[in-house]
């Protein structure tokens, strides 16, 4: 995909962690319109996380995009960490 067909950069009006097992929390975002359709984007992997540009695949003016990192990747915490992966 080009620049020039993404969507204008935005910036998440909420993110936080989502606590999923007791050393683990995920990174999550919200773009868009509050009362928009829905959509869950989760990232490619391993290792990277959700960017800046994940968050222009969506028209803020139609969709709620709720992004995830995995798991110990991205901004998720721990960095890097598998325990309890399986």
């Amino acid at each position: 995909m080009l620049d020039k067909d993404l969507y204008p950069a935005i910036e998440p009006h909420a993110s936080g962690y989502l606590r999923v097992a007791p050393q683990h929390e995920i990174y999550w975002e919200e773009v868009g319109r509050r009362d928009g359709l829905p959509v869950v984007f989760l990232h490619g992997g391993p290792g990277a996380g959700a960017s800046a540009d994940h968050r222009r695949f969506f028209d803020p003016a139609q969709f709620r995009a709720l992004l995830f990192d995995q798991r110990g990747a991205g901004r998720s915490r721990p960095h890097g960490e598998t325990v309890g992966n399986t």
